[in-house]
């Protein structure tokens, strides 16, 4: 078996939601939206709420422990915690969110500049990096305001704006996603199917590499992500040992 990704070529953390407020009262993450790959939220446990826009309008869909919600790409979503919100995030397309698949919703002026835009989001080094986090989610929720507002009034204009603006915005490096899903969702479904064909035809032969493997966790402190502190996984081909 030559691809041994995680299951359905995904990425995995775990996430605990931000829990100082933004300037609105809201505690939680920076609005943000994915232009391929679809998110889920598996809820561990706490209290919380998923804050979404798309083209059907605003909702909140409530979070707490065993729910599982999942959103599809051009879903603008804030997740917000009320009590020690905690999550397990699995992202489609391993690798390609972390290549660029996120847009935060800052105002449309930032938006609009690549080199702003890029000023805006960026954590820099280690010192410092809390505050500069808190800062770029204040300012995601501010457009992210303007967004859902709009929406509310009947308005999709802005929401319209925002994304055509955000494609703008990674069409330059858009081009190099492919790979990333040839090389993993794509590569484990092909998979899929080859032994499929195999066992229809009889042929059990690749069973005898069948093997247990496990990931491994990010060391050290949690990163600063968009929705909250992150511990990731490193998720390529890696055996137990035995």
């Amino acid at each position: 078996m030559s691809v041994s990704s995680f299951p359905g070529g995904t990425s995995l953390s775990h996430l605990d939601v931000y829990r100082d407020a933004a300037p609105d009262g809201v505690c939680g993450g920076s609005p943000h939206m994915h232009l391929v790959s679809t998110e889920a939220y598996v809820v561990v446990s706490g209290t919380g709420a998923l804050q979404t826009i798309d083209g059907d309008g605003y909702q909140e869909t409530p979070l707490s422990a065993g729910a599982v919600v999942w959103f599809t790409p051009g879903t603008i979503h804030r997740a917000v915690n009320h009590d020690e919100l905690k999550v397990v995030v699995l992202m489609s397309n391993a690798g390609l969110p972390e290549a660029g698949d996120a847009v935060m919703t800052f105002p449309a002026a930032v938006v609009a500049d690549a080199e702003a835009y890029a000023r805006a989001a960026a954590l820099g080094d280690a010192e410092g990096r809390a505050e500069r986090a808190r800062r770029r989610r204040d300012l995601a929720v501010s457009g992210f305001e303007v967004l859902r507002d709009a929406m509310l009034a009947g308005d999709q204009a802005p929401l319209e704006a925002f994304r055509a603006a955000a494609g703008v915005l990674v069409r330059d490096r858009a081009s190099e996603w492919g790979e990333l899903i040839r090389e993993r969702p794509l590569a484990q479904a092909e998979q899929s199917l080859a032994l499929a064909r195999a066992v229809a035809k009889g042929d059990v032969s690749h069973l005898g590499e069948a093997r247990v493997q496990q990931a491994v966790p990010s060391a050290g402190e949690r990163g600063f992500g968009m929705c909250g502190r992150l511990r990731t996984y490193d998720m390529t081909d890696q055996e137990t040992q035995k």
